[in-house]
Protein backbone atom coordinates (compact mmCIF):
# COMPACT_ATOMS: atom_id res chain seq x y z
CA UNK A 1 0.00 0.00 0.00
CA UNK A 2 2.77 2.47 0.91
CA UNK A 3 4.69 1.63 -2.28
CA UNK A 4 1.61 2.31 -4.37
CA UNK A 5 1.05 5.65 -2.65
CA UNK A 6 4.71 6.55 -3.23
CA UNK A 7 4.37 5.73 -6.94
CA UNK A 8 1.22 7.85 -7.15
CA UNK A 9 3.03 10.80 -5.56
CA UNK A 10 5.94 10.41 -7.97
CA UNK A 11 3.61 10.41 -10.95
CA UNK A 12 2.11 13.74 -9.84
CA UNK A 13 5.54 15.36 -10.31
CA UNK A 14 5.71 14.55 -14.04
CA UNK A 15 5.14 17.68 -16.12
CA UNK A 16 6.04 20.02 -13.27
CA UNK A 17 9.09 22.19 -12.57
CA UNK A 18 11.44 20.45 -10.15
CA UNK A 19 14.94 20.74 -8.74
CA UNK A 20 17.03 17.58 -8.61
CA UNK A 21 19.85 17.59 -6.07
CA UNK A 22 22.65 15.12 -6.74
CA UNK A 23 24.72 13.32 -4.13
CA UNK A 24 27.73 15.49 -5.08
CA UNK A 25 25.77 18.68 -4.29
CA UNK A 26 25.01 19.80 -7.85
CA UNK A 27 21.43 20.91 -8.49
CA UNK A 28 19.62 20.81 -11.83
CA UNK A 29 16.17 22.24 -12.48
CA UNK A 30 13.68 21.84 -15.28
CA UNK A 31 10.41 20.35 -16.35
CA UNK A 32 10.25 16.71 -15.21
CA UNK A 33 9.46 14.66 -18.32
CA UNK A 34 9.70 11.17 -16.80
CA UNK A 35 10.62 9.29 -13.64
CA UNK A 36 11.20 5.57 -13.19
CA UNK A 37 10.58 3.32 -10.20
CA UNK A 38 14.35 3.42 -9.62
CA UNK A 39 14.07 7.24 -9.44
CA UNK A 40 15.92 7.79 -12.73
CA UNK A 41 14.65 11.12 -14.07
CA UNK A 42 14.52 13.00 -17.36
CA UNK A 43 14.62 16.81 -17.12
CA UNK A 44 13.77 19.11 -20.01
CA UNK A 45 16.18 21.97 -20.83
CA UNK A 46 17.93 22.46 -17.48
CA UNK A 47 19.03 26.14 -17.40
CA UNK A 48 22.22 25.11 -15.60
CA UNK A 49 23.35 23.34 -18.80
CA UNK A 50 22.77 25.66 -21.79
CA UNK A 51 22.31 23.75 -25.03
CA UNK A 52 21.14 20.56 -23.29
CA UNK A 53 17.59 19.70 -24.34
CA UNK A 54 17.11 16.63 -22.14
CA UNK A 55 19.10 15.53 -19.11
CA UNK A 56 18.87 11.95 -17.88
CA UNK A 57 19.94 11.49 -14.26
CA UNK A 58 20.47 8.10 -12.64
CA UNK A 59 18.42 7.51 -9.52
CA UNK A 60 21.53 6.27 -7.70
CA UNK A 61 23.09 9.75 -7.96
CA UNK A 62 20.02 11.66 -6.69
CA UNK A 63 19.90 12.96 -3.11
CA UNK A 64 16.49 14.58 -3.49
CA UNK A 65 13.82 15.96 -5.80
CA UNK A 66 12.00 19.18 -4.92
CA UNK A 67 8.82 20.44 -6.50
CA UNK A 68 9.30 24.16 -7.15
CA UNK A 69 6.03 24.72 -9.00
CA UNK A 70 2.99 25.54 -6.91
CA UNK A 71 1.02 22.43 -6.04
CA UNK A 72 -2.36 22.12 -7.71
CA UNK A 73 -5.04 22.90 -5.12
CA UNK A 74 -8.20 20.96 -5.97
CA UNK A 75 -10.07 22.50 -3.02
CA UNK A 76 -9.37 25.99 -4.37
CA UNK A 77 -10.59 24.90 -7.82
CA UNK A 78 -13.73 23.36 -6.26
CA UNK A 79 -14.46 26.67 -4.52
CA UNK A 80 -14.09 28.48 -7.83
CA UNK A 81 -16.38 26.00 -9.60
CA UNK A 82 -18.96 26.46 -6.81
CA UNK A 83 -19.32 30.11 -7.81
CA UNK A 84 -20.50 29.07 -11.28
CA UNK A 85 -22.36 25.93 -10.17
CA UNK A 86 -23.73 26.77 -6.69
CA UNK A 87 -24.85 23.69 -4.76
CA UNK A 88 -23.71 21.37 -7.56
CA UNK A 89 -20.04 20.83 -6.71
CA UNK A 90 -18.73 17.95 -4.59
CA UNK A 91 -15.06 17.85 -3.61
CA UNK A 92 -13.69 14.35 -2.86
CA UNK A 93 -10.22 14.80 -1.38
CA UNK A 94 -9.95 11.06 -0.68
CA UNK A 95 -9.91 10.26 -4.41
CA UNK A 96 -8.52 13.57 -5.67
CA UNK A 97 -11.58 14.55 -7.68
CA UNK A 98 -14.29 17.17 -8.02
CA UNK A 99 -17.75 16.25 -9.27
CA UNK A 100 -19.93 18.91 -10.88
CA UNK A 101 -23.64 18.15 -11.17
CA UNK A 102 -22.79 14.52 -10.28
CA UNK A 103 -21.74 13.84 -13.88
CA UNK A 104 -18.65 15.91 -14.65
CA UNK A 105 -15.44 14.65 -13.03
CA UNK A 106 -12.44 16.96 -12.66
CA UNK A 107 -8.97 15.96 -11.45
CA UNK A 108 -5.58 17.67 -11.60
CA UNK A 109 -5.42 16.32 -15.18
CA UNK A 110 -8.54 18.28 -16.19
CA UNK A 111 -12.09 17.30 -17.06
CA UNK A 112 -11.80 13.52 -17.28
CA UNK A 113 -15.50 12.63 -17.52
CA UNK A 114 -18.48 14.47 -18.91
CA UNK A 115 -19.47 16.31 -22.05
CA UNK A 116 -21.77 19.06 -23.19
CA UNK A 117 -22.15 22.75 -22.44
CA UNK A 118 -21.67 22.39 -18.68
CA UNK A 119 -18.51 20.29 -19.16
CA UNK A 120 -17.18 22.91 -21.58
CA UNK A 121 -17.76 25.61 -18.97
CA UNK A 122 -16.02 23.49 -16.30
CA UNK A 123 -13.12 22.90 -18.71
CA UNK A 124 -12.77 26.67 -19.30
CA UNK A 125 -12.75 27.38 -15.53
CA UNK A 126 -10.13 24.63 -15.07
CA UNK A 127 -7.92 26.02 -17.88
CA UNK A 128 -8.19 29.58 -16.51
CA UNK A 129 -7.24 28.31 -13.05
CA UNK A 130 -4.20 26.40 -14.36
CA UNK A 131 -3.07 29.41 -16.42
CA UNK A 132 -3.34 31.70 -13.36
CA UNK A 133 -1.34 29.23 -11.25
CA UNK A 134 1.42 29.08 -13.87
CA UNK A 135 1.52 32.88 -14.13
CA UNK A 136 1.83 33.17 -10.34
CA UNK A 137 4.72 30.70 -10.22
CA UNK A 138 6.52 32.07 -13.30
CA UNK A 139 8.19 35.18 -11.78
CA UNK A 140 9.77 32.95 -9.11
CA UNK A 141 11.01 30.52 -11.76
CA UNK A 142 12.46 33.30 -13.92
CA UNK A 143 14.17 34.79 -10.87
CA UNK A 144 15.74 31.43 -9.98
CA UNK A 145 16.87 30.95 -13.59
CA UNK A 146 18.72 34.28 -13.63
CA UNK A 147 20.66 33.41 -10.46
CA UNK A 148 22.19 30.19 -11.88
Amino acid sequence: MAARRFSEELSTLVGKKVEVELTDGRVYSGNLLAISEGLDVVLEKPPELPGVHKLLVSGSSIRGIRLVERIFDLKELADRLSKSFPGNVTFRDDIGAIFVMNRIKVTTAGVVEGSGIAADKVRKIYEDYVREMREKSQPQSQQQGSQG
